[in-house]
């Protein structure tokens, strides 16, 4: 019998991962045959929080096809952020707290989207609902999650709920949140030893807005200029991509998580949008965005608006 595969987006932040994992084990718990798996590699960020709670990597499938007929999707609908050959998998889930495009199903499915600031917030709750225990780990890997996606509770992305959540899982998994919160934090923002290459592709999204392609990837560091010394050498990249994968807009946003500001880094047939969205003028394709730390909450909607 092959399990179902539970998956995040390509590209996999910590909520991705973490995500998948407990949903996984809340469907085993009541009676379903489901197994976590990853679309890449595991970002630093990540990698701190399931070391921390000793929960092993979820293995890495580039094809689903050959282990599974079935699929969930956590923390993302949009069909080019999933695996490549997702339309030939029935989905029959998705938990989400992203907006929903470029969707559909052969079948009637589940469909949980809620708007708050993180998946992990949405299986907490699932957990509560269904009267289900919760192992320590997985509350440090949920809790993990959501301080990753509100950056510890002060993203403009974080609700009441995120909060409540946060606060109740930090003492089932017996930490301190703001300590524990801003380790995880800095051992993602060590950004020293990753190539031109993994910057870029750190937490990369794809988005169909209107008739353009845009792809948005998006780092948090402690210094901005720890990225941004190597800007000439992130262009190049960025422009091979554009060629390669057709895109119209490519923002490399690198967010400082202790100012709560980020700047990007625009190119593309279409990146004067940038300077219309947000007000600013971009000099050697740059602006700094002040206030802006949320990709889903501050950046999409508003070129999408514009497109």
């Amino acid at each position: 019998m092959k399990p179902i595969i539970v998956l995040g987006h390509k590209n996999p932040d910590t909520d991705s991962i973490c995500s998948a994992i407990a949903y996984a084990e809340f469907k085993n718990a009541i009676g379903v045959y489901a197994e976590p798996v990853s679309l890449g590699e595991v970002n630093l960020e990540t990698r701190y929080a399931l070391s921390y709670f000793h929960v092993p990597e979820p293995k890495i499938l580039k094809a689903l096809t050959p282990v599974a007929t079935k699929a969930i999707l956590v923390d993302h609908n949009e069909r080019q952020q999933s695996a490549e050959d997702i339309d030939q998998i029935e989905v029959i889930e998705v938990i989400d707290h992203h907006r929903i495009a470029n969707f559909q199903t052969r079948n009637p499915l589940y469909y949980r989207a809620e708007p708050v600031g993180c998946t992990a917030t949405i299986i907490y709750k699932l957990f509560k609902e269904h009267d289900l225990p919760m192992q320590k780990n997985t509350a440090g890997l949920l809790v993990s999650a959501i301080i990753s996606d509100t950056l510890l509770l002060t993203s403009p992305t974080c609700t009441k709920e995120d909060i409540a959540a946060a606060h109740e899982l930090e003492i089932i998994a017996q930490i301190n949140l703001n300590d524990y919160g801003l380790q995880m934090l800095k051992a993602g923002a060590n950004v020293h030893d990753q190539s031109v290459v993994e910057l870029i592709d750190h937490d990369a999204k794809d988005f169909t807005m209107g008739t353009s392609k845009v792809r948005i990837s998006q780092i948090n560091v402690i210094d901005t200029n720890d990225v941004l010394f190597r800007q000439k050498e992130l262009e190049i990249q960025m422009w091979d991509i554009i060629r390669k994968d057709k895109i119209d807009l490519f923002l490399f946003v690198v967010t400082d998580i202790i100012k709560h500001e980020s700047i990007v880094v625009a190119l593309g047939n279409e990146s004067h949008l940038v300077e219309e969205a947000f007000n600013v003028s971009l000099v050697d394709h740059r602006a700094i965005l002040k206030d802006v730390v949320s990709r889903k909450k501050q950046i999409v909607p508003v070129l999408d608006s514009l497109i």
